[in-house]
């Protein structure tokens, strides 16, 4: 695991200053205390950070080929290395090292920018091709590693972190962006919170050479292909295979490794199959809080003491006013879901015992395990009803109460009813995650700030995925929405940031590519049954494996208390940030607006904490980055 960085000077052929790409380089020293290593050839230069995990001794990168013609950095795991070095030795390929960054670099000289349909694993990496004077770069096919870049007057500029290309490149912020943010809490790819700075999407690769430059997808799920003609039985037998073989391949480590456990059904079935795959216990992490409704401790109790797990439990609290900019940092650009707290507290005190860790992250894309399906399939009968029917459902919802977001039934009923109202289904589906909906923002945003986006831009994003997919039975039709934009445009980015900061490895079995394959390809309603039973067969799979409470415990979420926080502990730090004159100078909003926004969450009136922390970290991205940037 590393991060890696480079600068190719493909219009102009110069040299690559060497200095600046070492400046650049040490921008992201967290992502790889351990080691560090360059390749400076003419016009291009690359760099990597390391985190050592496999093959300590002779793993140092840059690595080349035989003749030093091809060079490689990579960040990132692929677990089927070893298979693919016995097919690269048979065909005369030379290895000096052990690693699996060494397969790759054969493997391009091979198959071409075919080699990444062969990658089984988690990675970024990019490739010099001294010969023809090209780099060529690729991304997962999740998006579990990021790989940011610019292309500007001839030069290519690219690192894993947007603040290390941010620091060698001309910056202006794309408010389109902003908005997207506002209404998703992430900005989609291949977008960044600059102009001309752009995110590599997911399963993706980059060509550049004097030419330009080429971006081209390699991966997606099997969208075409037929369900699978198989029953039940032999469903559940076939996950629980496949799924305890991705644990398995994952679970090779020259490092200490652990897990994060939640408490959740997805994390707790990981933990059981590591258990079941380890002969000494397994090292597990869990983060709560001291307000017990928002805390699932017990329940990863629970598990860890099923499977004598050595558990070690963090309690989260609001006192973290150091923390907060610590994040925006990290996180380089505007990025809105509070679960990367808890995300960062976890890694933190993981990083102090092992240096990876296994994770959930997936179960709920996979087998319907967000609460928004169940709604959305309730939708389809509430279209029964006459269109003033509903109306007058959803009106009269607004007197509904809403002080205790997102736990509270009411709170989600009335969510749920004004959803109803909002058109098509992708337009439903928007108006369940969206944080700042069109009807909010019109009412927040300034003249100017309206009169520089694009307001739909969100909904032809989310759009976009249901188009695709229309093919789809329903479920799964939703599954593939969110696999393909929130999936890796906010978890797998909070993943990897919450764990680079703090230099450790995380690894996700359930986001394995051809285990999430197979997933697919079974029937919708084998992973929602009925109207209540998310999850369905990954729960049936693993029944034997998990404590009863575990599987029938409603759905939680990793929620974080900030609409308490707010009329708390955080309440004086969000006024000192968001309603500074400085803040308001930036002409985002107008200043009416957002008082009323926070008087009416401070009088318990609404609970807008999820919407005010929005605005809270944009401003601390701001003073990070562009102290003097706005309108």
């Amino acid at each position: 695991m590393c991060g890696i960085s480079g600068i190719f000077n493909y219009g102009t052929g110069a040299a690559v200053d060497k200095d600046e790409l070492r400046r650049l380089n040490s921008l992201i020293l967290h992502r790889g205390p351990d080691d560090d290593g360059f390749c400076f050839d003419g016009p291009a230069g690359l760099a990597m950070r390391r985190l050592s995990i496999i093959d300590l001794p002779t793993g140092h990168q840059p690595i080349s080929n035989e003749d030093g013609s091809l060079w490689i950095v990579f960040n990132g795991e692929i677990y089927n290395f070893r298979e693919l070095r016995a097919e690269l030795e048979k065909k005369g390929h030379v290895f000096h090292t052990k690693t699996d960054t060494e397969a790759i670099v054969h493997l391009y000289e091979d198959e071409g920018k075919n080699c990444v349909k062969k990658l089984r694993g988690m990675f970024a990496f990019a490739i010099w091709d001294s010969r023809n004077k090209r780099i060529f770069i690729a991304r997962d096919r999740i998006g579990k590693k990021p790989l940011n870049y610019s292309l500007q007057n001839g030069r290519l500029v690219f690192a894993s972190e947007l603040r290390a290309v941010a620091a060698a490149c001309p910056r202006e912020i794309d408010f389109q962006s902003l908005d997207l943010y506002l209404a998703l809490q992430y900005i989609p790819s291949p977008r960044t919170v600059y102009k001309n700075i752009f995110k590599l999407p997911p399963a993706h690769t980059l060509t550049v050479d004097k030419n330009g430059a080429v971006s081209e997808p390699y991966w997606d799920l099997p969208l075409n292909a037929p369900p699978l003609d198989i029953s039940e039985s032999e469903a559940k037998s076939e996950v629980r295979r496949r799924l305890e073989e991705a644990v398995k391949i994952r679970m090779v480590s020259d490092v200490p490794l652990g897990a994060f456990l939640s408490g959740g059904v997805d994390s707790s079935v990981i933990v059981a199959l590591m258990s079941r795959l380890s002969a000494r216990p397994v090292k597990t992490f869990s983060v709560g809080f001291e307000e017990q409704e928002f805390s699932e401790l017990e329940y990863a109790r629970a598990v860890a003491n099923m499977h004598g797990c050595e558990h070690t439990e963090f309690i989260v609290k609001p006192e973290m006013s150091d923390v907060l900019p610590k994040l925006a940092w990290h996180y380089s650009e505007p990025y809105a879901d509070s679960s990367a707290l808890p995300s960062y507290y976890v890694a933190r005190e993981t990083r102090k015992h092992v240096t990876v860790a296994l994770n959930g992250d997936g179960g709920d894309e996979n087998f319907a395990g967000y609460l928004r399906y169940i709604a959305m399939r309730l939708a389809h009968y509430w279209d029964y009803l006459p269109a003033p029917a509903r109306k007058s459902l959803a009106a009269a919802a607004e007197i509904l109460p809403e002080k205790s977001a997102p736990l509270s039934i009411l709170w989600r009923a009335k969510r749920f009813l004004r959803s109803t109202v909002a058109g098509d289904f992708p337009a439903r589906h928007l108006k369940m995650v969206c944080y700042f909906d069109d009807e909010a923002k019109r009412a927040l945003y300034s003249p100017k700030f309206r009169a520089a986006v694009n307001l739909s831009g969100a909904a032809d994003y989310i759009a976009a995925g249901y188009e695709k997919a229309a093919g789809l039975d329903f479920i799964n039709r939703l599954l593939y929405v969110d696999i393909k934009t929130y999936l890796p445009e906010d978890l797998m980015v909070k993943m990897d940031i919450a764990t680079m900061a703090n230099s450790l490895e995380g690894r996700s079995p359930l986001l394995d590519h051809e285990f999430m394959e197979f997933c697919f390809r079974l029937r919708g309603d084998m992973k929602l049954r009925g109207l209540g039973k998310t999850k369905w067969l990954l729960k049936e799979s693993f029944r034997d494996m998990l404590p009863p409470q575990i599987l029938t415990r409603p759905k939680m979420g990793f929620a974080i208390p900030v609409g308490r926080w707010f009329r708390g502990e955080l309440k004086k730090f969000w006024e000192e940030a968001c309603l500074s004159r400085t803040a308001l100078r930036r002409g985002y909003f107008n200043e009416a607006a957002l008082r009323a926004v926070w008087e009416e969450h401070q009088s318990g009136r609404r609970d807008h904490g999820y919407r005010l922390w929005a605005v809270l970290m944009l401003e601390l991205w701001h003073q990070a980055f562009m102290p003097d940037g706005g309108l």
